[in-house]
């Protein structure tokens, strides 16, 4: 089954990827100061790994992902809703739950259940781009027991991205 189209299509990541990748660190800056206007608890969630031990080159992977993501809602069109600290902590735990889940199968069930997470997930063109973005840091960095943090705030970032209610 099939979800509905995402709110954030192929073509629009596409858009936000590019633009993001060309930008300098000044309009970096200016793309980080107008999240904390407009979504303050996802950059909140960006730089509170500080304390839970991440370094600054892991954190500015998260970053730019976040960047990405932010632009990617901004070329949608859509006014998105604030994304709540409470939001986040709902997020994250579907996340979890559904890690939790997967490990209790074999590999070829954990396989399925996670194709059919993504091809069900609300916006699975930013899911995938997520997770792709995600294992490449993770194939190219020395392996530290922070680098769960960054992979749950990204993951939380999308779900949040994707489950946040529209405004009526």
């Amino acid at each position: 089954m099939a979800a509905e189209l995402p709110r954030i299509s192929r073509q629009t990541l596409v858009r936000a990827v590019v633009k993001v990748q060309a930008m300098s660190v000044t309009e970096k800056e200016q793309l980080a100061d107008e999240v904390f206007k407009k979504q303050p608890h996802v950059l909140a969630a960006c730089l509170v790994q500080k304390q839970l031990g991440v370094s600054l080159e892991n954190m500015e992977f998260l970053v730019e992902l976040m960047l990405i993501c932010f632009q990617a809602m901004k070329e949608s069109g859509l006014t998105w809703p604030l994304i709540t600290e409470d939001e986040q902590e709902r997020q994250l735990a579907r996340y979890v739950g559904a890690v939790r889940f997967g490990e209790d199968l074999p590999a070829g069930l954990r396989e399925r259940a996670m194709a059919q997470y993504i091809e069900a997930h609300p916006e699975n063109e930013l899911l995938a781009f997520v997770q792709v973005e995600t294992t490449k840091w993770l194939e190219r960095i020395v392996p530290d027991e922070s680098d769960k943090y960054v992979v749950l705030a990204a993951m939380t970032l999308v779900n949040c991205i994707a489950f946040v209610p529209e405004p009526a």
